[in-house]
């Protein structure tokens, strides 16, 4: 394995490990699984591929099920998805210069559509329901992001640079 392939991989565990570290800190709601686990994983697309920040996001969501219990069992792999596809396009937003279009889509996509699934899969109650909190934690973590976002991107402009 060279050097830059171990240098992306040990990024993305570090991303996903601090993950874990948001998946702890729960914002109360009425989904038990909302936390600050999605920041990270947000913020990694400064210095991450979006695949690989998708995938760090995903693994975030699964330490966040982990944490409470798996409320909704093996729904949670549809949420890991989710995640990993809205990290994902708000990475591919970032890479192409879309700064303000990134932000509203990243909440609409995690807060609105993300529980869309389970209208079907498990009531319409539990959809409406859900869009009391899921968009409030996610413009949590997307605040903490807008803040910290400019000062990190600093730091790797400074450091020479994105790892790709």
């Amino acid at each position: 394995m060279n050097r830059q392939r171990l240098t992306k991989l040990t990024f993305t565990a570090m991303v996903a490990a601090i993950c874990a570290v948001g998946a702890v800190i729960k914002i109360p709601a009425i989904i038990s699984t909302a936390a600050l686990d999605s920041a990270p994983a947000f913020l990694s697309v400064v210095f991450l591929s979006p695949v690989l920040a998708g995938v760090a996001g995903g693994i975030g969501h699964f330490i966040t099920a982990l944490t409470t219990g798996f409320p909704f069992g093996p729904l949670h792999i549809i949420i890991a998805v989710e995640m990993f596809i809205v990290v994902w396009i708000f990475g591919i937003m970032h890479k192409k210069g879309m700064h303000f279009w990134k932000w509203p889509v990243a909440l609409f996509l995690n807060g609105v559509v993300a529980p869309l699934p389970f209208y079907f899969i498990i009531s319409p109650a539990f959809y409406w329901a859900s869009l009391t909190s899921l968009p409030l934690a996610t413009l949590i973590n997307l605040v903490i992001v807008a803040v910290v976002m400019p000062i990190l991107s600093k730091v790797f402009v400074r450091k020479g640079g994105r790892v790709h």
